[in-house]
């Protein structure tokens, strides 16, 4: 075993899932890893939109993740380096080593179960939003080295999602990889991918089918917003949904009529509908966020046509993600070193700042990914 001086104090986020002014901080013991365990110490941190909602009392769709009743630390996005093994650690492991922190600790292959999502961090495990970290040695992923600790914490939740919601319905290593092999052809070549936002997952998205090929299509309410995507990542076609409310008859008009094969479905109640009506022949909705609402309102005329007839009549496969497993994040960082693709970091605030970061995340302000500087 190799042994850490525990002569420091873990600083740590705290919440009770009661607001975001009632976040504090605080510390704790240094832990010790145990069996099969490593102490991390974490270097970065990234936001997703799921830490606002915790933080704020607000995740509360999944019945089985009842609330705390105590502090609970937030976040689920770690790039650290391991500081100390426990015994019999995973061999692979040493110290100094850079990794990242896998979303569901337990899902390391296949379809995500009641157990894994217990198994979440940042709810109802404790999260990352902390100095040092004990994870099991199956809870982490190694870092490709070309990322910077900042752009490398981005990835566990937003790229891991938009990964699955691209490339999820393939097994691991499937046709993308297959392809590219071969020098055949990029797999999304002649594929229209939209997506919706320039949060996180979006912008991720974006990267990944711009890479893969694909012809891509993006949203946002701000002009700035889209001409960043276009001039810096390669947008093929931008739509303000603001200025263009009825953005899907825009997709229809780009795609010939064919409309999209892949849509990333970020919005929910102000969205999906919209998506279904621009959706191709045999396409997928991956079913990623609720950024618009998780309620649905009433269509015209006070009713709308059932889902099940709208998902029928163009044969769509409507499908939720929630992240992935160890072995496709693993995959997907070999897509990315292939690629050299940089997550795209909007901002980076001081570890002192966790409060004031994930307020600026929560305002929607944001383009890609926003970050915590740990240490």
């Amino acid at each position: 075993m190799v042994t850490f001086t525990q002569t420091k104090e873990v600083q740590q986020w705290h919440t009770l899932e009661d607001g975001f002014d009632n976040l504090t901080r605080g510390t704790a013991p240094m832990p010790t890893p145990g069996q099969d365990e490593v102490l991390v110490e974490i270097k970065a941190v990234s936001l997703n939109y799921r830490d606002t909602e915790v933080t704020n009392g607000e995740y509360n769709h999944h019945k089985t993740l009842s609330k705390r009743s105590t502090p609970l630390v937030p976040c689920s996005d770690a790039l650290g380096v391991i500081v100390a093994l426990g015994p019999n650690a995973d061999s692979t492991w040493s110290v100094g080593d850079r990794v990242l922190s896998t979303f569901s600790q337990s899902h390391l292959t296949g379809q995500i179960t009641a157990q894994d999502l217990a198994s979440g961090l940042g709810k109802p495990l404790d999260g990352v939003l902390q100095t040092y970290r004990v994870f099991p040695s199956t809870g982490l992923v190694r870092v490709p080295e070309y990322l910077t600790d900042e752009e490398a914490s981005c990835l566990p939740i937003a790229a891991v999602t938009a990964w699955m919601a691209i490339f999820g319905m393939e097994p691991p290593f499937g046709t993308w990889a297959a392809k590219e092999e071969e020098g055949k052809q990029q797999p999304l070549k002649g594929k229209t991918v939209v997506l919706e936002g320039t949060g996180g997952v979006a912008v991720a998205g974006l990267q990944i089918a711009k890479a893969a090929g694909a012809r891509t299509i993006i949203t946002s309410s701000s002009d700035e917003k889209l001409r960043r995507a276009k001039e810096e990542l390669g947008a093929d076609y931008v739509v303000n949904y603001k200025t263009t409310p009825g953005w899907e008859e825009k997709v229809m008009e780009i795609t010939e009529g064919n409309g999209a094969d892949i849509i990333l479905e970020t919005g929910g109640a102000g969205t999906l509908y919209k998506a279904l009506d621009c959706i191709a022949f045999g396409g997928l909705i991956s079913c990623i966020g609720y950024t618009s609402g998780k309620e649905d309102k009433e269509g015209e005329g006070g009713s709308r046509m059932n889902m099940n007839l709208l998902v029928l009549r163009r044969n769509v496969t409507l499908k939720g993600i929630i992240n992935g497993p160890r072995d496709r994040f693993e995959e997907m960082c070999e897509f990315y070193e292939r690629h050299q693709i940089r997550p795209v970091v909007d901002r980076v605030f001081g570890f002192e700042e966790g409060k004031e970061a994930i307020k600026y995340l929560r305002s929607g302000s944001h383009f890609g990914k926003v970050v915590v500087k740990v240490q």
